[in-house]
């Protein structure tokens, strides 16, 4: 079944467990994907990012998204995650996405606000869910694309500005820079959880880990227990995927004898990251 974030999130926050959003690419992660949801019996938040739209349109991804959550036995989410442009996010949500994230990180304080602010009335006006970041979660490819590095002060939220930053902007969700990083980490990230008790103690509503991709079984079951109630992952579906492709590959093999593989690692691993987050049983 098709639902928003406001149908899996609060039940994640008040039963101290986190819903998976994995963002895919093409037909063979979304049906892993959605395979390991309905096998663990698991809410899901599936989609894509911006970044990613070079490999994958949102018009391509809707097409088979949109039918393929509103038939499945558990709640899906369908997800617009890290939208940079208001362009891309009205797309989005025109095409059926019930969930946007509007990434206003990058700009100062007071103007991030403002933008998400608009952003999400219109939004709210339609039934969909907005998700916003305070702080700004860096990548492991040199830094963010603004300069920053994840180890910087600067990028991560301030709980004092939290309860302030959601009152004011209406977001449905709240990610929290707290020391993680989109993509492979390069060395073991240092999380800083009495930053995310101090966010968690400002305000009720969810907050978001990004960067989950790579962190350890113990760090995971930290965040969640400090208050996280979704986490992204790409990084480790999507090495998955290609890892599947590589070992069932040899001389005469087409791209149909890997589907199959490519499907069915995706699945295990979406699977293997559900029952890290404690979301198995809980989308009956």
């Amino acid at each position: 079944m098709l639902v928003t974030l406001n149908e899996v999130l609060p039940q994640a926050q008040a039963g101290k467990y986190a819903v998976g959003l994995f963002n895919t690419v093409n037909l063979e992660m979304a049906k892993g994907v959605l395979r390991a949801a309905e096998e663990t019996q698991s809410p899901v938040i599936i989609g894509t990012a911006e970044v990613l739209l070079p490999y994958a349109s949102l018009e391509e991804l809707s097409a088979f998204l949109v039918p393929m959550a509103q038939k499945a036995t558990v709640p899906v989410v369908l997800h617009f995650d890290h939208g940079l442009t208001e362009e891309k996010i009205k797309e989005a949500i025109h095409l059926g996405f019930t969930s946007v994230m509007y990434d206003c990180s990058a700009v100062d304080y007071e103007e991030n606000i403002r933008r998400v602010a608009e952003l999400t009335q219109m939004a709210h006006g339609v039934h969909v869910t907005v998700e916003a970041e305070l702080g700004h979660v860096g990548t492991n490819e040199g830094g963010s694309a603004e300069g920053g590095n994840p180890g910087d002060e600067g990028m991560y939220t301030d709980p004092r500005q939290a309860r302030e930053y959601v009152e004011r902007t209406g977001v449905d969700a709240l990610a929290v820079a707290i020391g993680t990083a989109h993509g492979a980490y390069a060395h073991t990230p240092k999380l800083d959880l009495r930053r995310l008790g101090e966010i968690r103690a400002q305000l009720d509503t969810p907050l978001v880990l990004h960067g989950g991709s790579g962190l350890s079984v113990k760090d995971f079951q930290c965040c969640i227990e400090g208050g996280i109630s979704k986490v992204n992952i790409f990084t480790d579906i999507n090495t998955a995927a290609a890892k599947a492709a590589e070992e069932n590959w040899s001389v005469g093999v087409g791209m149909t004898d890997l589907m199959g593989p490519i499907e069915q690692a995706v699945c295990e691993e979406t699977k293997r990251k559900m029952g890290i987050f404690g979301c198995c049983g809980k989308g009956r």
